[in-house]
């Protein structure tokens, strides 16, 4: 009976794991986090780059961090949420850009927003899978053969 009750989940198992491949995985993970990171960063400008005076307030307050003064700040994490995210798009310097991506998810968990570490594990979670596996074969990694 319960052979025959598991027996759906099994078959779905077993497509999935046919169809879901690393590189699918890969793909998906590099999309999903360049969207997160790109839209943020997109946040922060007016036109092309041009980062607003409000990004430069966000940084001086809300986002201040120690060490580091509020407007390399403002434009470190700016240019990196855009650099960053095309890169991951591409599949070009994917584990780089995946490692870029992690430490900004640290900093902004320890010293921005402590409280929002559901968001922060779902974005490592991604980043770690990125790391861990590369670009994948839809990547110009794999194209230029960058590890």
């Amino acid at each position: 009976m319960t052979a025959l009750l598991l027996k759906p989940f099994a078959r779905l198992a077993d497509v999935s794991g046919k169809v879901l491949t690393d590189d699918v995985l890969s793909l998906v993970a590099r999309l999903g986090v360049a969207g997160v990171f790109f839209l943020s960063g997109r946040t922060k400008v007016d036109g092309l780059l041009h980062i607003t005076d409000s990004t430069y307030s966000l940084f001086a307050d809300e986002y201040a961090l120690p060490l580091v003064p509020s407007d390399i700040a403002a434009h470190l994490a700016t240019y990196s949420e855009h650099l960053f995210s095309i890169l991951l798009v591409l599949g070009l310097f994917t584990r780089l850009s995946a490692l870029a991506f992690l430490g900004m998810t640290l900093v902004i968990e320890i010293f921005v927003y402590p409280d929002a570490w559901s968001t922060h594990l779902s974005w490592a979670g991604l980043l770690l899978l990125i790391l861990a596996k590369g670009g994948g074969r839809f990547s110009l990694d794999r194209v230029l053969k960058i590890p």
